[in-house]
């Protein structure tokens, strides 16, 4: 996993990292930390005394879910049509098996007809309500089969009570997105949330310097059986997510300044937190599960030291007009800003001084990081192997 071969003064491995995890000897810091470190020791010295770097990021991830299956009534039904709070969830898997989106509204919701639309319940919030121990109700419908008879189902269900559950996302982690303005004379409502007229105010969504592929831009750690934090609890990277994109323009550090790499991410809902997995209702928009995700970077070279000593101050975006631009896809962006200038708390776009909104919280992404290194230094977390690297 370390792209093209090169010669380094420090050379690590994974399974060395893990045999330092068991004996308790490894020096694990969270990226904010390994920003100093970088800058005062130099990338081979950070590479020789620190062992994992973690990382993290707590924000709407919209292509999320779960595979639930809910077990047989009696008699058996090939379920076709699934409610879950009325909240319709796809059938088309197997007899009890379904897939319940995030971003599925309650069926009876008025959408957008009443301008702009609440979206107060869809498929996040049953995934929050589940993880809190809350009771279900679950309607199926079947077409009837001489082995499935049945052709309606109802019961409550809880999540303990359930055979499987697994939140299965298929796009996660973005790396980099757009810092989303409205030119336009009139409000407008986005996933990006509500953008007020004339510019008055700039969202953007991402931690950072402690975001998880801004720690690893070329993906030299990350791939295929990565171990991550996930939902408060222990997943895996199963395959680059969707609308990966890793040929987006990068600086000379190799990060890259639009919209990039995303990851699949998989685990057990189980073992997941109502605190880590929270429905999310977007003005206008629709509904979303705002997502707990953290990476651990493995410090196997100088080279990877130098990518996760990254400061806002070297990440960038693009301003973009999400009013004119953004849905018209014409690629135009307004201009490049640092995400220290997004975090400053205003940026300027011309003449004007534009207030910044973050749609991603800081403060969870830093408990995210944090919980991340003590699960490791207290051996109750091994880095993941990964079997196969991110297309990049």
């Amino acid at each position: 996993m370390t792209g093209k071969q090169r010669k380094f003064k420090v050379t690590k491995t994974i399974q060395g990292i893990n045999d330092r995890i068991r004996s308790g000897d490894v020096v694990v810091v969270n990226a904010e930390e390994m920003i100093d470190i970088v800058k005062n020791e130099g990338a081979a010295e950070a590479a020789r005394r620190i062992d994992v770097v973690t990382t993290g990021t707590f924000a709407p991830m919209c292509s999320s879910g779960a595979f639930i299956n809910f077990g047989h009534g009696k008699p058996t039904i090939k379920a076709s049509r699934v409610w879950l709070n009325n909240v319709p969830a796809y059938g088309g898997v197997a007899a009890v098996d379904c897939y319940l989106g995030a971003t599925e509204p309650c069926e009876d919701d008025p959408l957008n007809k009443v301008w702009p639309g609440e979206f107060n319940y869809g498929g996040g919030h049953v995934i929050q309500d589940l993880l809190a121990g809350k009771k279900i109700h679950l309607r199926a419908e079947g077409y009837g089969t001489s082995c499935y008879p049945s052709r309606s189902l109802e019961k409550e269900v809880t999540l303990k009570g359930l055979p499987m559950a697994t939140l299965c996302n298929p796009r996660n982690g973005y790396q980099n997105y757009n810092c989303a303005v409205n030119l336009s004379k009139k409000t407008i409502y986005t996933y990006m949330g509500t953008l007020k007229p004339g510019a008055a105010n700039a969202n953007y969504c991402s931690a950072g310097q402690l975001s998880p592929l801004f720690n690893d831009p070329l993906y030299r750690t990350i791939g295929l059986g990565t171990r991550i934090f996930l939902g408060g609890g222990q997943g895996f990277v199963t395959w680059h997510g969707t609308q990966h994109n890793p040929k987006a323009k990068r600086t000379e550090k190799g990060v890259p300044v639009s919209p990039a790499g995303t990851l699949w991410v998989m685990g057990d809902l189980k073992q997941m937190s109502p605190k880590w997995l929270m429905g999310v209702s977007i003005r206008g928009y629709g509904c979303s599960l705002a997502v707990g995700l953290g990476v651990p970077i493995p410090v196997l070279n100088e080279e990877i030291a130098a990518f996760t000593g990254i400061s806002d101050e070297d990440l960038f975006t693009q301003v973009v007009d999400y009013s004119s631009d953004y849905p018209n896809g014409t690629g135009k962006t307004l201009g490049q800003v640092s995400y220290a200038q997004l975090k400053s708390g205003s940026i300027q776009l011309g003449k004007k001084t534009v207030p910044t909104v973050p749609l991603s919280s800081m403060v969870r992404a830093r408990e995210i990081a944090e919980m991340l290194k003590q699960w490791i230094v207290k051996g109750r977390f091994f880095l993941g192997e990964p079997q196969a690297p991110l297309p990049g």
